[in-house]
């Protein structure tokens, strides 16, 4: 005997009666004029990704050495230290970010900073570095790892770490957050930490938006999150089929930038690009974002900001209506 079923009006009906996590309408094609400053039709967001010091590592307390984003593809975990593993991160920590940062410090420009909190322990010239250029620091977490699995009393307690060591070393508790590998628990958890005003553990959009934060108790208040990117993110040269050249990420880049710059005639956008101090630090790569930079320099109408000015901008235009 076949099993009856719903079809039609009784199955959209069901569906759309059926409560459901995901937000996938958005904006909805009423996308809100974002009113940059000076009349920018897009806003360009820099994030340089510092790790390097916090993640898998025997010597941290974890069972095997790291396997994400390095110059081996496919590497593996070993319950031992990975030397190539090793000082492909140091290569970040020791060249990499400060190529970046000289570029960004020639050109007088702005950026922001994922910074992972043992990482920037660990390095104490990174932080001076970061304090004087007064880029803007969000916390990227304790620890460079994945928190999927992770129970909710360690991944709290990694929270609350990262918020402390960052206001310690800076002087200032962190106004945004990125995990990067996070749980389905995180943006609850970030409920508990008020400090917190916006996150970034988003890709599904290219404006910010409003959301309602809710704490274990069931209590909420409204919630800022700026989107992403994982697109435009020299993170791709470190999957096999991702960018191989230099030209081949400032070709992405350029793209990006062209279809945003031409609908900001309408309604402005923001491009977010995302960086890692070993992968876009090397030399070889490191000229994709000269070519990328001298490109929207020489357009009138970009605002190249950290993502603090955009959080502060959306608080003050874009007040969430609850």
């Amino acid at each position: 005997m076949t099993t009856p079923y719903l079809r039609g009006q009784e199955l959209i009906n069901s569906i759309r009666s059926t409560p459901y996590s995901r937000d996938l309408i958005g904006y909805h094609g009423q996308i809100p004029h974002a009113a940059w400053p000076n009349q920018a039709r897009i806003a360009v967001q820099f994030v340089l990704n510092y790790e390097e010091g916090g993640e898998n590592h025997i010597e941290h307390g974890d069972a095997g050495s790291e396997q994400f984003l390095s110059e081996i593809f496919g590497a593996a975990s070993f319950p031992d230290k990975h030397m190539s593993m090793d000082s492909m991160y140091e290569y970040g920590s020791r060249a990499g970010f400060w190529r970046i940062h000289e570029e960004f410090q020639r050109r007088q420009l702005p950026m922001s900073i994922f910074g992972v909190g043992m990482a920037l322990i660990r390095n104490p010239y990174v932080v001076e570095a970061i304090q004087s250029a007064q880029y803007d620091v969000v916390s990227h977490g304790q620890r460079w790892l994945h928190y999927q699995y992770m129970d909710a009393a360690t991944e709290r307690q990694h929270m609350d770490q990262a918020i402390s060591v960052l206001e310690t070393l800076f002087g200032y508790a962190p106004l945004g957050w990125y995990t990067g590998r996070d749980s389905p628990r995180t943006r609850q958890l970030l409920a508990e930490f008020p400090q917190i005003q916006y996150d970034c553990d988003y890709y599904g959009d290219d404006l910010p938006f409003w959301t309602t934060l809710t704490n274990t108790e069931g209590e909420g208040r409204p919630h800022l999150i700026i989107p992403y990117t994982l697109d435009s993110n020299d993170m791709k040269f470190s999957a096999a089929n991702g960018f191989s050249t230099s030209d081949q990420f400032f070709q992405y880049l350029k793209d990006a930038f062209d279809v945003l710059y031409a609908e900001g005639e309408q309604r402005p956008k923001m491009l977010s690009i995302g960086m890692h101090c070993r992968l876009l630090g090397r030399p070889g790569r490191f000229k994709a974002l000269q070519k990328f930079l001298d490109y929207i320099q020489s357009h009138e109408q970009v605002w190249i900001c950290r993502r603090g000015d955009i959080a502060q901008h959306w608080y003050q235009q874009h007040p969430p209506t609850t």
